[in-house]
């Protein structure tokens, strides 16, 4: 049983159309994410649309709304890959409201009903997820960034297409102050669940009592969702805050205020790069990307990745790319050498700096930088440790102080 609104009755449609029906009411509707959220329209005013600021429009009024929140669906939808909804257990005393509240409660973290919620957010391989970027993180991802820190999946805030409806989502120093007009996001599919944590009070202790001088972004609550004033959004971390291998086909996408999502680039594993997706209707949406020509054409990354892919094949090493659903093959600029590989395992580099477990990033002869696995508020301060985002801590280590300097090899399951 579950309080969570249940999946909508699928039904058939004349001619193919797809539409939805919510509140009793039934509207045309176009799909997003594969099925997890709708775009629906209207010829009149009603509550919750708003006017559509595109000239191609069917009607004249629209509202987007998540999978979970619709009474009908008439008309293909829903991809294969659709991931599993929220649920909760049935109870007399709590509504979906009242999860929400305490979802917002840092002390109810280990509250039994949260944590059934937060435990049916499952990741799996091939989980489209997203992080939500400033213009000066899409300059970043594009000069060699790694998925890394909080992050979300696409399925949960489908429904969420506005800069102002993504700006709770942001993990950037100032995200009530970002373009009122466009909003960024990298999308990527998930290698494995292992790559992933629940930032719980349990698990990220310190990030929950991080006094507000010594972080940037949303507090971080404890309870595995993210702060807001009316969703209830399961939020993940990368595991350690490390960075995770970026695998073939991720997306920089933008979102303007119309609700359209804009690829801008995809990610070219063999040519280390972005391959710029959008047309001229849409490169002023790359304008406000500080060191980022709206007119070129391809960006190689250049910089050696923090973490790879390694797998093996007839007791050969290869460095690998994941190219899902399909699979894992070996990193080639030929098509004949890009062959399936196995014994797939992401390989990291991990130090300890003055009693601090930290991921290492990138290092010189005398300097390695590092960030905090789990940060607190004693070791930020005695490190010298800044925020450059939500819950992600940096510094420049003395190489000559690094201790217990270590590769580390995360296995992934077959299959």
């Amino acid at each position: 049983m579950s309080l969570s609104p249940q999946p909508p009755q699928q039904l058939p449609a004349a001619g193919g159309e797809l539409w939805v029906s919510l509140d009793g009411a039934a509207y045309p509707a176009q799909e997003l994410a594969r099925g997890a959220a709708y775009e629906i329209f209207s010829a009149e005013p009603a509550a919750g649309f708003e006017p559509v600021r595109r000239p191609d429009a069917r009607l004249p009024w629209h509202r987007f709304v998540h999978v979970a929140d619709v009474d009908t669906v008439g008309g293909p939808g829903g991809g294969p890959d659709l991931d599993a909804p929220l649920l909760a257990p049935v109870s007399r005393r709590r509504s979906w409201a009242d999860l929400h509240q305490l979802s917002q409660r840092p002390a109810a973290s280990a509250d039994p009903a949260l944590h059934a919620v937060r435990s049916s957010a499952v990741i799996r391989r091939g989980t489209p997820m997203v992080k939500v970027l400033s213009a000066r993180q899409l300059a970043g991802f594009l000069h060699g960034w790694q998925p890394y820190g909080f992050c979300y999946r696409e399925y949960d805030i489908a429904h969420l297409r506005t800069p102002t409806d993504l700006a709770v989502l942001r993990t950037d120093p100032e995200p009530g102050r970002g373009d009122p007009d466009v909003s960024y996001a990298l999308r990527w599919r998930a290698i494995d669940a292992a790559d992933y944590e629940f930032p719980t009070a349990d698990a990220y202790p310190g990030l929950v009592v991080m006094p507000p001088h010594d972080r940037v972004g949303p507090a971080v609550l404890g309870t595995g969702f993210t702060p807001s004033g009316r969703q209830l959004l399961p939020e993940f971390v990368t595991r350690d805050l490390a960075d995770l291998p970026m695998p073939a086909n991720a997306a920089l996408i933008a979102y303007p205020a119309s609700g359209e999502e804009i690829v801008l680039y995809t990610f070219r594993p063999e040519q280390r790069g972005w391959l710029r997706m959008a047309g001229p209707r849409w490169r002023h949406l790359l304008a406000p990307v500080p060191g980022i020509s709206p007119d070129q054409e391809y960006l190689p990354v250049g910089a050696a990745p923090s973490t790879r892919l390694v797998g093996e094949r007839e007791g050969e090493e290869y460095e690998a790319v994941a190219d899902l659903p399909g699979g894992f093959r070996a990193l080639s600029m030929t098509r004949a050498a890009r062959f399936p590989i196995e014994r797939v395992r992401r390989r990291a580099r991990f130090v300890t700096w003055r009693g601090a477990r930290c991921v290492a990033l990138h290092s010189d002869a005398s300097w390695v930088r590092v960030r905090l696995c789990r940060p607190d508020p004693d070791s930020v301060p005695a490190l010298g440790a800044q925020c450059y985002e939500r819950g992600v801590y940096e510094a420049w280590a003395p190489a000559a102080e690094i201790t217990d300097d270590r590769t580390v090899d995360l296995d992934y399951p077959e299959g």
